[in-house]
């Protein structure tokens, strides 16, 4: 659920016109809230974080609410380019924490822990199954 208290920032949609990422904007906490959709693939993930990453430079946030409960697919050849390309803009651009919402699905769910252990080196990382731990985690970090 989107709270009342966001602002909409960007939507970006599949190859077939579908819904793939919504990101919010939550002023309280300077918290960016991406809100995907579908089965994905690396490709998708790779063009939706690179759109969003762009996000930085106009929108003050410090932490990243990722909820894939909507999601299932095996996107894990976006890894290596989420570690190496995506994680040092990330990190100059002020990112903080993540916290990150699984999906249901199992193999997403491999893949979503493979992409936080490889970024919890360098910031604050948590995955949750539901949304109010992960923005009380949030508010913290």
């Amino acid at each position: 659920m989107v709270a009342i208290d966001t602002t909409p920032v960007l939507a970006v949609t599949d190859r077939y016109g579908a819904p793939l990422a919504e990101f919010y904007y939550l002023p309280e906490g300077s918290v960016l809230y991406i809100r995907w959709h579908g089965n994905l693939t690396a490709e998708e993930v790779v063009r939706a974080v690179g759109e969003g990453t762009q996000l930085l430079a106009t929108w003050p946030f410090t932490r990243v609410l990722n909820d894939k409960r909507e999601t299932s697919g095996d996107w894990s050849d976006a890894l290596p380019w989420l570690e190496y390309e995506w994680l040092p803009l990330a990190v100059a651009g002020g990112i903080q924490a993540v916290a990150y919402l699984l999906s249901p699905d199992l193999e997403s769910q491999v893949v979503s822990q493979e992409f936080m252990d490889s970024i919890g080196r360098q910031m604050h990382t948590a995955l949750f199954l539901h949304e109010e731990p992960a923005r009380l985690w949030l508010a913290q970090h």
